[in-house]
C-alpha cells in the first residue's frame, strides 16, 4: 500500500468523521442551553436529513450499476467451471450470513443491548425537509437488474451489455465523486447527534465487543471452508494455509480484495501442487470479485446488533433469511474495494430491514472499523474455494487445455 493511501481511504475518512462527530456532540452537550448550540444543532439535523435522502436516492442506481453488468459478464462466459465457481462462492457467502444470523440470535441477547438509555436529550426538528424520492424501490431495482442482465445474456445483446458496462462506469463515478464524499458528512452528523443525546457513551463499548466476536467468527468460517475443501479434494489444506500469511496481512493493510490480488496469486502459486496452476489463475482473480464471505458475515451480525440497539428488537427470522439470501447476490456484484459490500447492499439494509438514516450511518461506521479483517477473511477463503475447484476438476476429468478454452 502506498504511503498515505490509508489516510485517503473511505474507512479512514469514516473513522475520522466518527471521531470529529463524537467530540463535537460532547462539546455541544456541555454547552447546552446557549443560542449557538441550538442553532448549530438545527443545522446538523438538517444536513443529516438531506445527506441521507441523497444517499437513499442513489441506492437503486448502485444496485443496477453493480448487479446487472456482473450478470452479463458471467453469462457471456457461461461454462461448467465458471458455474461451479459462482455456486460455491454464493453458497459460502450465504452460509457465512446464515452462520452469523444463528450466532446473532444465540449470542446477542446475552450482551444486554438496550435501546432505552436514561436521560437522553431531545434533538431539534429539521429546519426544512428536502425529500428526494428514489427512481424505483430497492427490490424493483434488484429484480430489474437480474432480469435485464439475464435477458441480455440469453439474447447475446452486445448493445445492452455495452450500455450496462457504461452505466456501471457512470454509477462508479457517482459513488466516487458524490456518495463517498457525502458519507463522512452523514456519519459525522449522526454521531454528533448521538453524542449530544448521550447514547454513544453507553453503546460504543458494546460495538467493540461485537467486533471481537465477529473476528472470531471469521477464523471459524475459514477453518470450515478449508476443512470441507480438503475433505472433498483429498488434499491437505495446510499446504495452502501456511502460504497465505502475506495475503492475509496485505488485505488487512489495503482493505481491498482487488488491491491484494497480486499477493494472493503469489501465495496460491506457492501452494502447488496442492492447487493446480491453471485453476489458481482462473479461481483467485474470479473469487476476489465474487467471494466476500467475511464481509457478509460481518454485515449480517452487525445489522442484528444495530436493529436491537436502535429499534428495540432483532429482525424477524423471515426477514433475516430473505436478507441472507439476497445479500449473497449483492456480494457477487459488489466491487472489491474498501466498503464495497455494505455500499452495494445499502438497499437491503433500508428496504428489507427498514433501517433509517441513523441505522444506516451506524452500519457504515462499524463496518469500517473491521473492514480490514473482513477483507482478509474474504481473500484467505479464496484459497479454500480454489482447492474445491481443483478437486472438482480432477474428479470430472477437466484438463488444463479445456480450462484454457473457458478462459478464452
Amino acid at each position: 500500500m502506498k504511503k498515505g493511501s490509508f489516510f485517503n481511504s473511505l474507512p479512514f475518512r469514516l473513522l475520522a468523521a466518527l471521531a470529529v462527530g463524537i467530540c463535537a456532540g460532547l462539546a455541544l452537550s456541555a454547552a447546552d442551553g446557549s443560542p449557538f448550540t441550538g442553532a448549530l444543532l438545527n443545522i446538523l439535523v438538517t444536513v443529516k436529513f438531506i445527506s441521507s435522502q441523497f444517499i437513499s436516492f442513489c441506492v437503486p442506481l448502485i444496485i443496477i450499476g453493480f448487479i446487472a453488468p456482473s450478470i452479463t459478464r458471467l453469462g457471456n462466459n457461461a461454462s461448467q467451471m465458471l458455474i461451479v465457481a459462482l455456486c460455491i462462492a454464493y453458497i459460502s457467502s450465504v452460509g457465512a450470513a446464515a452462520f452469523a444470523t444463528g450466532a446473532g440470535f444465540t449470542i446477542l441477547p446475552f450482551l444486554h443491548i438496550s435501546p432505552e438509555v436514561d436521560g437522553l436529550k431531545e434533538l431539534p426538528k429539521v429546519l426544512f425537509e428536502l425529500t428526494i424520492p428514489q427512481i424505483m424501490p430497492v427490490m424493483s431495482a434488484l429484480f430489474f437488474s437480474v432480469l435485464v442482465g439475464l435477458a441480455a445474456t440469453w439474447n447475446k445483446s452486445r448493445l445492452i451489455t455495452g450500455v450496462l458496462e457504461e452505466f456501471q462506469k457512470i454509477v462508479l463515478s457517482i459513488v466516487t465523486k458524490f456518495v463517498i464524499p457525502v458519507l463522512p458528512v452523514l456519519i459525522g452528523c449522526t454521531f454528533c447527534t448521538l453524542a449530544y443525546e448521550g447514547t454513544i457513551t453507553k453503546q460504543l463499548p458494546i460495538f467493540l465487543i461485537i467486533i471481537l466476536i465477529v473476528m472470531v467468527g471469521h477464523f471459524i468460517w475459514m477453518a470450515l471452508l478449508y476443512g470441507i475443501a480438503g475433505a472433498y479434494s483429498g488434499r491437505n489444506p495446510l499446504n495452502i494455509i501456511r502460504n497465505y500469511g502475506p495475503a492475509y496481512m496485505t488485505a488487512v493493510g489495503t482493505m481491498s480484495s482487488a488491491a491484494t490480488l497480486s499477493v494472493a496469486l503469489e501465495c496460491a502459486r506457492k501452494s502447488e501442487p496442492t492447487l493446480r496452476d491453471d485453476l489458481v489463475n482462473f479461481g483467485i482473480p474470479l473469487f476476489a470479485n465474487i467471494h466476500l464471505c467475511g464481509s457478509v458475515m460481518t454485515e449480517t451480525f452487525f445489522v442484528m446488533a444495530v436493529s436491537k440497539m436502535l429499534y428495540g428488537a432483532f429482525p424477524t427470522p423471515g426477514k433475516m433469511i430473505l436478507f441472507c439470501v439476497l445479500l449473497g447476490v449483492f456480494a457477487i456484484g459488489a466491487p472489491g474495494v474498501p466498503g464495497g459490500t455494505v455500499m452495494a447492499s445499502l438497499g437491503l439494509i433500508t428496504g428489507v430491514l427498514g433501517f433509517d438514516e441513523t441505522g444506516t450511518a451506524l452500519m457504515l461506521t462499524i463496518f469500517a472499523l473491521q473492514d480490514s479483517f473482513g477483507t482478509a477473511c474474504n481473500v484467505t477463503g479464496d484459497g479454500a474455494l480454489t482447492l474445491f475447484l481443483t478437486g472438482y476438476a480432477e474428479k470430472h476429468g477437466i484438463r488444463e487445455a479445456s480450462l484454457g478454452d473457458i478462459l478464452d
